[in-house]
């Protein structure tokens, strides 16, 4: 596992409706984010540098905006994720740009409250736990993780519910993974992350 120098989280509150969302909030999204950026994988450039993250938390309307503008998609989403560095085709070359002392932004999550609501309503989930699972949903995006693909999917999901068992948090998913921690196939699995 590759060590950065620190990880920093700038967490904006762009709605009201967050500002009580839950007991502890910064610091809980702060805790969870810094676990998975800490638990990812990375290339072995990053442990001499600084990365910081912007979290946003916001209401469905501005996320609407987000998704239909980056990604052509005309509704509002649960959590958006803006990388700053391709890690498909990252380089280390791309570290330089900013000067040494300086943190290197990771990219930004964006969360739209009114829908991660409703999601903790349909499935059960309390605000804290579904909103803590998808920062690390959206940090894991940010490093390069994808759910796409079957194999991906798979990686990233136990990867997020091993950070979140690490946290003290439930299995997001349910009764997704079997005792080995392997992916049961489930078409609904995933209906905690819209596309």
């Amino acid at each position: 596992m590759v060590r950065t120098k620190s990880f920093s989280v700038h967490l904006e509150k762009a709605s009201d409706k967050w500002k009580r969302a839950f007991p502890k909030m910064n610091i809980l999204i702060d805790e969870a984010a810094s676990a998975a950026f800490d638990t990812a994988k990375k290339p072995a450039a990053f442990a001499r540098r600084n990365f910081e993250v912007s979290i946003i938390l916001t209401d469905d309307r501005t996320i609407k905006t987000l998704n239909h503008d980056y990604r052509g998609m005309d509704k509002a989403t649960n959590v958006l994720s803006f990388p700053q560095i391709n890690m498909v085709t990252f380089k280390k070359a791309e570290l330089d740009f900013f000067p040494a002392k300086m943190p290197v932004p990771l990219g930004d999550v964006v969360l739209g409250y009114q829908t991660i609501l409703r999601e903790t309503q349909e499935q059960g989930k309390s605000l804290k736990d579904h909103t803590i699972h998808l920062i690390v949903h959206g940090i894991l995006h940010l490093l390069g993780y994808d759910h796409m693909r079957p194999k991906d999917a798979k990686i990233m999901e136990k990867l997020e519910c091993d950070i979140l068992t690490g946290l003290g948090y439930p299995d997001p998913y349910n009764d997704s993974h079997d005792e080995q921690g392997n992916v049961k196939t489930n078409p609904k699995r995933r209906a905690h992350v819209r596309k």
